[in-house]
């Protein structure tokens, strides 16, 4: 029998701004990119075609670019984001930068016409967020946000459960997300100091509510209203020069949210926490069938003919194993990193239109949220969100949408 000729796969360029940055360079140019292209491209759904990536590095620091270039095998490069955005060679544009940044690059690369796919939150204010939904609309570009939370193994593994009625009706959601951030006098911080800046759009509620408000919409249902707390508990902090400085921005938000459907989430979030828990963040999902506690990883279940009866007695110390209750649910398949699984998603809805859910507006609704509860804390009250469609004509204070004009409004003096 002849030797049946080898195909070679197409490529995609990839502009990829902000790769020096920690979540740019770990997540999406070494574990997604080079991984993709180390694995010899993206399977298409024929099952056969693959698509090979091919990125081009593009940053503030010619030697930084250069230096990641030649360690990672990496041919383009360059400081130039307009020439970059010009050629014809690159089709995807990929944001990684930080979010002061961000809106005015998307916009860049909306009018050049690419495919985009970005870091979340998508803009500072709702208002821009939304209006990158509608030039993207506008323009016929395909769009895509990062939902990374999404695609962790423990997630998914919680998907399955609700998917297969594990839990009957779901009550409640009980999330702990957190660990101590050293204030970097005795120890160096692990996050960059501009979170710890409102200024620099700083802040754990801008940072993390954006990613509560994906999970919760795509596993419990979208989300009504928010009552939240957010503090500022470690007031002054040490930057990466060693220099002292104010600590504007909040790192704490203790939070409640009501789902449709009567689902209660509560959900608190800290960089000022200690950890007592199998891992940093933490999911309980009650059911009048069965619990289960995830994680990144981990997934444990508690069905309703397997619960332990509790008797509430102060007077005698309890010596139940409660964690021995739980049973470890199975993975049933390997997991990979899901920052490459959505890129991997990204890339076949570029090529070959494949689904894809989260876009532009899903990106504008975690942002809705982020300043939602940021003006919830800042009323004391519980706050309504309204459903958001992007609008037909550009955005303006006060016009955000038909059904969230009034709120951007309010929401424009809390930033």
């Amino acid at each position: 029998m002849a030797e049946q000729p080898q195909t070679t796969p197409q490529t995609i360029g990839i502009i990829m701004n902000g790769v020096s940055g920690r979540m740019g360079y770990r997540q999406h140019l070494v574990r997604s990119i080079l991984a993709i292209r180390e694995q010899g491209g993206v399977l298409l759904a024929d099952g056969e075609t693959r698509v090979q990536v091919e990125p081009i590095l593009v940053g503030r620091s010619e030697k930084k670019l250069a230096d990641l270039a030649a360690e990672h095998g990496i041919e383009h490069y360059t400081t130039n984001l307009d020439e970059a955005l010009a050629d014809d060679r690159w089709q995807i544009y990929a944001d990684f930068l930080v979010t002061k940044a961000r809106a005015a690059a998307l916009k860049k690369a909306i009018a050049a016409g690419k495919a985009i796919y970005t870091e979340k939150p998508t803009a500072e204010s709702f208002e821009e967020a939304l209006e990158l939904a509608r030039l993207a609309e506008e323009a016929g570009i395909k769009n895509g946000v990062v939902h990374d939370k999404l695609y962790l193994p423990g997630l998914q593994k919680l998907k399955r459960l609700i998917d297969s009625g594990f839990f009957g009706r779901i009550l409640s959601v009980r999330g702990e997300f957190g660990y101590w951030v050293f204030e970097g006098d005795w120890q160096p911080a692990q996050r960059p100091s501009w979170n710890y800046r409102a200024e620099d759009g700083g802040g754990i509620i801008v940072d993390m509510f954006p990613h509560w408000n994906y999970v919760l919409e795509n596993l419990f249902g979208r989300v009504e209203s928010v009552y939240a707390k957010a503090v500022t508990e470690i007031p002054e902090r040490v930057d990466e020069r060693g220099e002292r400085y104010p600590a504007t921005a909040d790192d704490a938000a203790y939070a409640i949210f009501e789902l449709e459907g009567g689902v209660v989430a509560q959900l608190n979030s800290s960089w000022t926490t200690r950890v007592n828990r199998d891992e940093l963040v933490e999911f309980q999902v009650d059911g009048t069938h069965g619990s289960a506690v995830v994680g990144l990883f981990g997934c444990k279940i508690q069905p309703r003919n397997a619960t332990p009866k509790p008797v509430w007695n102060p007077d005698l110390a309890d010596e139940h194993d409660y964690a021995g209750d739980w049973i470890e649910s199975p993975g049933n398949r390997e997991f990979e990193n899901g920052f490459k699984t959505q890129w991997e998603e990204f890339i076949r809805h570029v090529v070959e239109d494949a689904p894809n859910h989260y876009d532009f507006l899903a990106g504008a609704r975690g942002v809705l949220l982020a300043e939602a509860g940021l003006r919830s804390s800042a009323e004391g009250r519980r706050v309504e969100i309204p459903v958001v469609d992007v609008p037909t004509a550009p955005v303006t204070t006060g016009d955000a949408s038909a059904a969230g004009a009034d709120l951007a409004t309010e929401l424009a003096g809390l930033r």
